[in-house]
């Protein structure tokens, strides 16, 4: 693909009885059933019709600008019916969905900004008008329409209105716009946790085939009903929410990452198949709110991030939902990728993220691209028509990314003799202390076991003697007490002697991504110098 060009060189057109094309699905749909309830957002409730004719409406109002295919149009949006509206109202027009999170760091986001460089940008009311809004204003010299209820008016140069106002008087037929399948669809940039964000580019004919093999791996259907909870920007909720669209299900859009709100959810929207992070399915097992709600309607919750811990998922399965399936991936490989089944759950404990999706192929290859038996560990690989179609703007990190013919992940792990994926460590994580290969989560999971702990990231800080001295960053419980000795005493009941941390750092907060990720970076960064003083005490 060349640095500039986003549209495929296939001559095809609207009428093409092969054409992939991601917002036809809602078409699809609406023709199939047109009265069925396609989205929940709060009191807002919209038909698979009214779903269709809006989107068209966007698509219309956008290409009545004039930006040429493959034009990004950024979206700085939480969940809402309006950004689903943007999303396939955007890809509808043959122009280029540009999620943008909005809880990055600012100079972050002024990095996408002049990175993607958008031509238009689509951004909540609370977002533009919050500590964003001055240098969102100034990032783009372009309108600016707002996709809430909010009621801007004016902005700077007049540049603000609503969507409502936006998309007024466009026609709710869809346009006839040549959409090819290897046309950009979206541009994700991923979360950063080691330096600049890179922006991943997937045509509309990876996603779709990651969305069908989701269907199939999920087992997926037009009755299903799904919560809507991580942020849309984020791959993980985006192919959950966009796969059962593609089957005529119905999605429920929830404003908080909160057990209290997923229960009452699941309860009143009847909802079959939820997806969210372990924290938040524990934190709904002792919640009042479980015993006054009827979660029946449950037949499969998914989750992802981070393994569920045996206590928890025996206590999850039993009082919450019989069926419980980890799903892993990442943008570059659109997920899911692997999948830890139901029926393994109960099985098999530790660090285990199952076998390839229907549509992937997974390997595990040494450093000079040699792929290793099972049981032999290395770094886990992938292909499949769901690998992106490379980083924006950045070929060198795209060859270096499919290096000896496979897309790879920089996460290392090994095959066990079940032919079940085990996941060792993230690569740039793994710490090379006297040595010995240190695996952080290893680490952590020790330090997690305290019960002080609230949360632990286990990162290799450069050290004289130990090139990397494995050292802990912890933050306590609220009320909790502990000392340095005290977590380094419980560490060594558990932990070889070369996996012992060197120090015990405490911190109020960590450093999130938006679906919870730790950005290790950035305690590296910040503690760098931690034995450059006194190397030999350690």
């Amino acid at each position: 693909m060349e640095r500039e060009n986003l549209i495929s060189p296939d001559v095809t057109g609207p009428g093409d009885i092969g054409r992939i094309a991601l917002a036809d699905s809602i078409r699809r749909s609406a023709r199939v059933r047109p009265d069925k309830t396609a989205v929940v957002d709060g009191a807002l409730r919209k038909t698979y019709a009214e779903l269709d004719a809006d989107v068209s409406r966007l698509a219309n109002a956008l290409l009545a600008r004039n930006h040429p295919a493959g034009s990004r149009i950024a979206t700085m949006c939480a969940n809402s019916y309006a950004l689903v509206v943007a999303m396939f109202g955007i890809q509808r027009a043959g122009l280029v969905w540009l999620p943008i999170n909005h809880n990055l760091r600012p100079d972050d986001v002024d990095y996408i900004f002049g990175h993607a460089e958008p031509v238009f940008a689509i951004v909540d009311e609370a977002i533009s008008a919050g500590p964003l809004g001055t240098p969102v204003d100034a990032r783009i010299g372009d309108a600016t329409i707002v996709p809430s209820a909010g009621h801007l008016t004016g902005g700077v140069g007049g540049r603000y209105a609503t969507l409502d106002a936006f998309v007024a008087g466009a026609s709710s037929e869809e346009p006839n716009v040549t959409i090819r399948d290897r046309d950009v669809a979206q541009i994700m940039y991923t979360s950063g946790t080691t330096g600049r964000p890179k922006g991943v580019m997937h045509t509309h004919l990876s996603v779709y085939l990651a969305l069908l093999g989701n269907a199939i791996e999920f087992e997926t259907r037009a009755s299903d009903v799904g919560n809507v909870m991580l942020p849309l920007f984020h791959c993980a909720q985006h192919t959950l929410a966009a796969g059962l669209l593609v089957v005529g299900g119905t999605l429920v859009i929830m404003h908080s990452v909160d057990p209290a709100e997923l229960i009452e959810t699941i309860a009143n929207e009847k909802v079959t198949l939820a997806l969210s992070l372990p924290p938040i399915y524990g934190g709904m097992l002792d919640h009042p709110k479980l015993a006054t709600n009827d979660l029946s309607s449950l037949r499969l919750c998914v989750y992802g991030m981070m393994q569920v811990p045996e206590p928890m998922l025996r206590r999850l399965v039993a009082e919450i939902c019989p069926r419980f399936q980890l799903g892993t991936g990442q943008t570059e490989m659109y997920p899911v990728t692997l999948s830890f089944k139901p029926e393994d759950q109960l099985r098999k404990f530790g660090s285990y993220w199952g076998e390839s999706g229907v549509v992937t192929e997974t390997a595990i290859m040494d450093d000079a691209g040699n792929l290793l038996p099972p049981g032999e560990s290395g770094e886990i690989v992938h292909r499949g028509p769901n690998v992106m179609a490379g980083y924006f703007r950045d070929p060198e990190a795209t060859e270096k990314s499919r290096a000896f013919g496979w897309h790879h992940t920089g996460d290392l792990g090994h095959v066990d003799a079940d032919g079940t994926l085990v996941f060792t460590d993230r690569k740039k994580d793994m710490i090379k202390s006297g040595g010995e290969n240190v695996a952080s989560i290893v680490v952590e999971r020790a330090l997690l076991a305290h019960p002080a702990v609230a949360a632990a990231a286990a990162i290799g800080l450069p050290h004289a003697r130990w090139f990397e001295a494995v050292t802990a960053v912890v933050q306590l419980k609220p009320g909790a007490a502990a000392t340095e000795e005290e977590i380094l005493a419980h560490a060594r009941t558990r932990l070889s002697v070369h996996e012992v941390p060197k120090a015990v750092i405490f911190v109020d907060t960590f450093p999130l991504t938006a679906t919870g990720k730790t950005q290790k970076n950035i305690f590296r960064e910040r503690y760098a110098g931690l034995y450059a003083q006194d190397p030999a005490t350690v």
